[in-house]
């Protein structure tokens, strides 16, 4: 019988002690609990206030991880604003622009508008002279809108912009196409020197842009009875294309610049320009990770350097 009550004793008491544990492990598990609750209230409260999240000096246990994982959304969180207000600045100036680029082709085609609409010209001559205007300025509009177009979409990655490899002399013969009429206008002689004709990773199309950008401003910057030669010279890695002119050149200061978005050099303020032509070429051949340069001085001429990837060497 002392045996039994011996066993019964050491069983109550054994389950005395593990519901004292197990109480004391409720109520620690509590207290913990109640710490998170706080903990969580407190990052919350910080977010709300646009305070930043502190991570508390204890490296271990929930309330930490749960703090580092606050302060890192938080960090997610601040630079996508700050994201969205660049892109609102971005949007505002480039409106801006806009605005500045289309404000004289639209205040022009006003006029002229209103002379034929209030028949002020003696002549048909002078009406057809009008209308010739008119068309200009609207060409003019439609151009602007379309490079803008286009740079909005080179630089939001919102077009699909696939390269490959492809013959660049075909690519420069379509650009060269494209100013050739101007250059003959002006006289303007366009060589494309020999050299082997090679496959270069690019977009054609955009690329034939970027080229005919180049070749327009060189043509327009020249004078009359001058050269414009191309030529294309392959290295290792990469084949450079050479665009050179006889034109008004391009001082030190500018010869960066001047693959900014809307910039003009100083001694272009004569010439028509938008400053938008440059700043496609070099999106275009960013894209395709190439890169361009100028080598240029007042009075001397430019030469334009496209460099463009050549096709990796198939592996055996």
């Amino acid at each position: 019988m002392e045996k039994y009550m011996t066993v019964i004793l050491t069983v109550f008491y054994f389950s005395v002690f593990a519901v004292i544990v197990l109480v004391i492990a409720w109520r620690h598990a509590s207290a913990e609990k109640n710490r998170l609750y706080e903990a969580a209230g407190r990052i919350l409260d910080d977010i709300l206030r646009g305070r930043k999240v502190t991570v508390p000096e204890l490296k271990e246990g929930e309330i930490h991880v749960l703090f580092t994982k606050a302060a890192r959304v938080q960090e997610i969180l601040l630079l996508e604003v700050e994201k969205a207000e660049e892109e609102k600045k971005q949007v505002k100036m480039l409106v801006s622009n806009m605005s500045h680029q289309l404000k004289t082709p639209l205040a022009n085609m006003m006029l002229y508008e209103d002379l034929l609409i209030g028949k002020k010209y003696h002549t048909e001559e002078e009406k057809e002279k009008f209308l010739k205007q008119m068309r200009m300025q609207t060409e003019k509009i439609d151009w602007i809108l379309n490079s803008l177009f286009k740079m909005v979409k080179l630089e939001q990655d919102t077009i699909e912009f696939a390269t490959g490899a492809f013959s660049i002399k075909h690519t420069l013969v379509a650009a060269l196409s494209d100013v050739f009429e101007k250059a003959l206008k002006k006289d303007i002689s366009l060589v494309m020197d020999e050299f082997h004709d090679i496959e270069l990773i690019h977009h054609p199309q955009w690329t034939q842009e970027a080229f005919a950008n180049i070749l327009e401003n060189a043509v327009k910057y020249s004078p009359g009875k001058s050269r414009v030669t191309i030529n294309c010279q392959t290295y290792d890695m990469y084949s450079v294309i050479q665009i050179k002119d006889q034109g008004i050149g391009i001082p030190k200061a500018d010869q960066q610049k001047i693959f900014f978005r809307f910039y003009r050099g100083v001694n272009t303020k004569e010439q028509e320009g938008y400053g938008i032509g440059l700043y496609l070429s070099r999106l275009i051949i960013e894209k395709e990770n190439g890169y361009i340069t100028v080598e240029s001085a007042p009075g001397e001429g430019s030469c334009f350097r496209v460099f463009l990837q050549n096709v990796p060497p198939v592996s055996k």
